[in-house]
């Protein structure tokens, strides 16, 4: 009776119906643009993950690409972390802008204060 029920899953699963979500899972959100879209819509999901003592976000796109970066320890901004292309950053006063290939995405921003001791 389960053999059944997992070929029906299947099938439900391949429907062409079955278009991606607008907004990405998880619980807290940035604005992205993907594929060289204009506007920047807040539906990107952001995971922070610790491996080793350092930080690495993951964004995750609503159709289920996703982005990784790690958070540089020199407060220099973000680095692609899979050897994709170079990111070109832009720093407003609360937000960074980071393109990749024909993706943006707006981080949002801590200012840390120099102490030249």
């Amino acid at each position: 009776m389960v053999a059944p029920l997992l070929a029906v899953g299947g099938l439900a699963a391949c429907s062409s119906s079955d278009a991606p979500p607008d907004v990405a899972e998880g619980e807290e959100h940035i604005p992205c643009a993907l594929n060289g879209a204009a506007e920047l819509k807040p539906v990107c999901a952001v995971e922070r993950v610790v491996h080793s003592g350092f930080l690495t976000l993951v964004v995750r796109h609503p159709d289920g690409g996703f982005r990784r970066f790690d958070v540089q320890t020199d407060g220099s901004g973000l680095a692609p972390s899979d050897g994709a292309d170079a990111i070109v950053a832009r720093l407003g006063e609360d937000r960074m802008e980071v393109t990749l290939g024909d993706d943006r995405y707006l981080f949002p921003v801590t200012m840390k204060m120099h102490d030249p001791r």
